[in-house]
């Protein structure tokens, strides 16, 4: 009778768990929305007057190189001191080279094999690949939170509900630098939106994965491979996508404001990580 009673205990514990797990991971994949909301219609993709723009892929630059080396990096080479590998930190060196390299060879083998032949329209939809291959980025980075959210809830809800929580304030403003850089690539508001939303799935893939795995170091030597790969992957875009246009800028003061916008990228990646 008790051991009955007990198994129906540890049942409903374990449903409560999937179903905090899922519920994190959809509302940190929601955050993807609020750009669309924010970010006025009028911001200008071509032309002249794109200023706006700018400024926000500065900030995206600025957010994405703050993740990069105030958060995946130090948790990346932290977890290989902890496992105690001799060849740990070196593994993690060579997976930000090889989420560099792949991002790198990706770009160059869309851009080669697009069939189009009228030079403008293969311009524009070589363009468009940048966009892509941030969502690639951003699947990794969604997976990772998605293994958070789903390992945090295996601990508790309290947990679960204070990692869900901070894993969405530091989602918010890198939301709306991925979104300047859809943008940017030629994508329209709204397919912007619902491809950011897409990437959500990917989040919800990690927190099933987390809670089908069960096991820290199974989670661990995942972790252990993913972080520094997307690190890479984050670099490559921000330095060798996204930064060229902004060094296209020979205005003084645009260039003035865009170079604040980085800095402001970058603490406000600093406070969140604290």
């Amino acid at each position: 009778m008790n051991e009955e009673f007990l198994g129906q205990i540890e049942g409903a514990s374990r449903w409560t768990q999937w179903l905090g797990a899922v519920f994190g991971a959809i509302l940190v994949g929601l955050s993807g929305v609020l750009p669309l909301l924010v970010v006025p219609k009028t911001i200008a993709k071509d032309g002249k007057d794109r200023m706006l723009l700018n400024i926000m892929l500065g900030f995206a630059v600025g957010g994405l190189l703050g993740d990069v080396f105030l958060h995946l990096l130090p948790e990346a080479y932290q977890q290989a001191i902890d496992s105690g590998e001799e060849t740990g930190l070196c593994k993690v060196g060579w997976s930000i080279i090889t989420g560099i390299l792949v991002f790198l060879f990706l770009e160059k083998l869309l851009e080669i094999s697009n069939p189009e032949t009228d030079e403008s329209r293969k311009k524009e939809e070589n363009k468009k690949v940048l966009g892509y291959l941030n969502l690639m980025a951003n699947c990794t980075d969604n997976l990772l939170h998605g293994l958070a959210v789903g390992t945090s809830f295996l601990t508790s809800w309290k947990l679960g509900l204070t990692t869900t929580f901070a894993i969405l304030v530091h989602e918010i403003p890198h939301e709306f630098g991925d979104f300047a850089i859809l943008l940017n690539a030629g994508f329209d508001r709204w397919d912007a939106a619902k491809a950011q939303m897409s990437t959500a799935l990917i989040g919800m893939l990690g927190a099933l994965l987390a809670l089908g795995l069960d096991s820290n170091n199974d989670l661990s030597s995942l972790l252990h491979n993913i972080l520094p790969f997307t690190a890479g992957g984050f670099l490559n875009i921000a330095l060798v996508t996204v930064l060229p246009t902004l060094m296209e800028e020979n205005r003084p003061w645009p260039a003035f404001l865009q170079f604040v916008s980085v800095i402001a990228g970058l603490i406000s990646m600093y406070l969140l990580t604290n």
